[in-house]
């Protein structure tokens, strides 16, 4: 039983001491393997050809890369050494990209190939030097590695920020979420646990890593267990199947996306499916048919969870004792402890509805460089407000019902409606615009927007199309459009989202 660490770095050191020669990740391309004793060593290299391009601990590096095990190495060497990663959301359109680069303070970025042209665009205009690090996210090694003597810096104290992931808000700009090595571990150790997982537990892990998802779940619950993860390049529903058989995980970690995409498909044959425990679902709410097939097909247990980027991923999570899960439910509080509230934020009681709000170690410290945002998100007494209509039960599990935000959540993609909204005004037809999140059976919400246009002015629906898909990119571009006379607002001339849903019901 591994002993509970604070640190990202002891977590990675106690398993190095003990597990040498354990796999800890492993390609799913080439079979590449990555041992807990080379982790180790690599990080300390890692750590070395970061300060050699100027960041010392308390800095932070950013990463423009995808999934691979240099971005695995890259990630967890500056943590190791005392550094803050900022993974950078490669789905942002360039305008969050470059705020993001810039609002991070970042003294470094890595950057995949693929992404240099565009980033170094983006650094030429920050007005402070940043060093750009071009990095093949599955390179054996960095540029400069070969020169350079292992570094060893002084092990992060527990409060040390680690990472800064920026995670969208229902206005404005993206806001970085501060969590700090202790957070980490702590969360790290919680997922463990709540999954009875063990050394020899091994996780497909499909999804990006500037997901907290991903981050927390599959690259650093394995370090706390002494598991080990299996890494293709990206989610293919496919290949799936074949990729969890030839690496033999006990166990998949996945969104509702790729659940519906997975249901789409073929049954394996059990024997490729025999070594699989259960499959872990996040990010959003997965409808209930959904999970009735899922198990029904594949004959895979589902464990339902539900987190923040702001609580290190997962919260709250179903027990991994399939009689005592709740189908509907986001399960009990996990690593930390939840309560509703009333607009007063006075504690309701089971099955009222109120606001889910959290408290424990997973939980941030802040969010970077905006006090104002910090306070608004705890109440005074030091729980952090979700945003999330819901309620508990007698049994302690929570159902969340809606959201107080108006956050639209694409396949786990937050998305802000307002980004949607200032895209469309852009559009000289358009005299005002309003996004909402419309229930979708593959990405949980697709985006639906209610257009006004200027007096006199003729626009389609398909130029809309055109301009939205040229402004916002593919993924970020409404799929529903609907044309109005007036949009429906408050008191304050807010426009009331919500009540735009019923022009989308078929």
């Amino acid at each position: 039983m591994s002993i509970e660490v604070s640190t990202v770095h002891a977590l990675i050191e106690q398993q190095a001491a003990r597990r040498p020669q354990a796999v800890y990740a492993i390609s799913t391309q080439d079979g590449t393997p990555l041992h807990y004793a080379e982790l180790a060593h690599g990080c300390r290299m890692v750590a070395a050809v970061l300060h050699a391009h100027g960041a010392r601990p308390g800095d932070t590096v950013s990463l423009v890369m995808p999934n691979g095990l240099q971005t695995l190495r890259v990630l967890l060497g500056a943590m190791h050494a005392g550094l803050c990663v900022n993974p950078v959301n490669l789905l942002s359109q360039p305008e969050q990209m470059r705020y993001v680069l810039a609002h991070s303070d970042c003294r470094v970025v890595c950057v995949a190939p693929e992404w240099e042209a565009r980033v170094r665009a983006m650094l030429d205009g920050l007005g402070r030097p940043v060093a750009l690090l071009v990095v093949d996210p599955d390179a054996a090694a960095l540029p400069g590695e070969a020169e350079a003597a292992a570094a060893e810096a002084p092990p992060p104290e527990p409060g040390a920020v680690a990472l800064l992931m920026y995670t969208s808000g229902t206005t404005g700009m993206p806001k970085g979420v501060m969590l700090s090595q202790r957070n980490l571990a702590a969360n790290a150790h919680a997922i463990s646990a709540e999954h009875a997982l063990g050394p020899a537990d091994r996780v497909l892990a499909v999804l990006p890593l500037y997901h907290i998802n991903a981050f927390a779940v599959t690259m650093l619950a394995p370090l706390a267990h002494g598991g080990s993860l299996a890494m293709p390049p990206k989610f293919s529903a496919g290949r799936f199947w074949e990729q969890a058989a030839q690496t033999q995980c006990s166990w998949i970690n996945v969104v509702p996306t790729m659940i519906s995409y997975l249901l789409e498909g073929e049954a394996p044959p059990r024997a490729q499916t025999a070594h699989i425990r259960f499959c872990r679902s996040a990010s959003a709410a997965l409808p209930p048919e959904h999970h009735r097939a899922f198990e029904q097909l594949f004959g895979i247990g589902i464990v339902e969870t539900m987190g923040l980027t702001e609580t290190a991923a997962p919260a709250f999570s179903n027990p991994l004792d399939a009689a005592a899960r709740k189908l509907g439910s986001v399960g009990r509080a996990s690593g930390c402890e939840a309560r509703v509230v009333d607009e007063a934020l006075a504690e309701l009681p089971d099955g009222s509805t109120g606001e889910l709000t959290i408290r424990g170690p997973n939980v941030m410290l802040g969010y970077y460089k905006n006090e104002e945002a910090t306070r608004a998100s705890f109440t005074p007494d030091g729980w952090l407000r979700t945003g999330d209509l819901g309620h508990r039960d007698a049994d302690g599990f929570f159902f969340v019902t809606g959201r107080i935000k108006e956050l639209i959540i694409k396949g786990g993609e937050n998305i802000a409606p307002r980004e949607i909204d200032e895209a469309l005004l852009q559009h000289p037809a358009v005299r005002d615009a309003a996004a909402v999140g419309v229930p979708d059976r593959h990405y949980g919400q697709e985006i639906g927007v209610a257009v006004m246009l200027r007096e006199g002015s003729a626009c389609t629906e398909a130029e809309l199309r055109e301009h939205c898909t040229r402004t916002l990119g593919r993924y970020k571009s409404p799929v529903h459009y609907r044309f109005v006379d007036e949009l429906p607002r408050g008191p304050s001339g807010k426009v009331q989202r919500l009540k735009l849903l019923p022009l989308f019901e078929a």
